[in-house]
């Protein structure tokens, strides 16, 4: 699942206990929750000022297997149907094959023992959300790189109610918010099931490289790349390469495409919290656009960019 984040006010915080340990026991019931525990619920995520609303619907087997389906219930019909978090259909077939997971609610591989490192988690207080008890979580980056989140986790199931996301200014970058959230009634076959705008994709099956296809020289500190494949642009017809970074919360994907125009510029934009960052680059076998996009801080994908290299291997063919 993906997690947005915001500090709670400042005087909130000067009067909450820290409580490291049990902020920990918290994210270790919150990966209990997304293996074991189904549930239904609507909910309203709002970025860049633009609200939307969403129906999902997850289903937890009893061997950590899932189905989830996610419909957008304004404007134009938006759905997607993941089985173990593997994306089935989509109605945005180009956003879905680059970017595994694009929208509202991708699902995250939140991993606890490596987030101490990079980020101050804190249990800060209590909260109501959805008519639901909750408890409050910050997570707080260490550095500069990459932003903070809040989490409010149900206190009955653990499962996220609410989280929200600050820039490294304060300001709100996006939120996710349950309006309802049904955790006992079974889910039925009809609302798992893709309706006619999902459209099947084809699975992509990432794997991690061989060493020196391509190579960062810079990454902020934890980031480890997590999956890279390649696949024909639906536009171009080239070969698009795509890596996949995280550092065990946040996420950033890098793409390489080759050019053959020279009016192809840099380029940079932020809507809310994702940023995307090109940078030409010229390589042995041409000139290649290098374009970072993530939830990291605008500063930390032009760095990135600026630090893919092609191999030694890829430059001598």
């Amino acid at each position: 699942m993906r997690f947005f984040s915001l500090l709670l006010l400042a005087g909130s915080l000067a009067a909450m206990p820290v409580h490291a340990a049990d902020a920990q026991n918290w994210l270790s019931r919150l990966l209990k929750a997304e293996r074991q525990q189904s549930f239904q619920g609507i909910f309203v995520y709002e970025r860049n000022g633009s609200f939307s609303t969403h129906a999902i619907w997850h289903q937890a087997g009893q061997n950590g297997e899932s189905r989830e389906r996610l419909l957008r219930l304004d404007g134009a019909p938006v759905e997607v149907v993941r089985v173990d978090g593997r994306l089935q259909c989509g109605s945005s077939i180009l956003a879905d094959q680059l970017i595994e997971g694009a929208g509202p609610w991708p699902p995250r591989p939140l991993e606890p023992q490596r987030l101490a490192e990079w980020y101050e988690i804190r249990m800060v207080g209590e909260s109501r959300v959805a008519g639901r008890a909750a408890v409050v979580l910050t997570i707080l980056p260490r550095d500069q790189y990459r932003y903070g989140f809040e989490l409010h986790l149900d206190s009955e199931t653990a499962l996220p109610l609410k989280s929200l996301l600050l820039n490294e200014k304060g300001l709100l970058l996006e939120r996710l918010q349950f309006t309802q959230l049904d955790t006992s009634t079974p889910l039925t076959k009809d609302k798992l099931e893709p309706g006619p705008t999902c459209r099947p994709v084809e699975i992509l099956q990432a794997a991690i490289p061989k060493q020196g296809v391509w190579r960062s020289e810079w990454l902020p500190p934890g980031f480890a790349l997590r999956s890279m494949h390649t696949q024909p642009s639906p536009v171009s017809g080239e070969t698009i390469t795509y890596l996949m970074y995280g550092d065990g919360l946040a996420r950033f994907s890098v793409f390489i495409e080759p050019l053959h125009s020279p009016l192809v510029e840099d380029a940079r934009s932020q809507l809310g919290p994702t940023v995307a960052v090109s940078k030409r680059m010229s390589t042995a076998d041409g000139d290649m656009m290098v374009t970072v996009i993530g939830e990291v801080p605008l500063g930390t994908a032009e760095r990135i960019a600026l630090s893919m290299r092609a191999s030694e291997e890829q430059a001598d063919r």
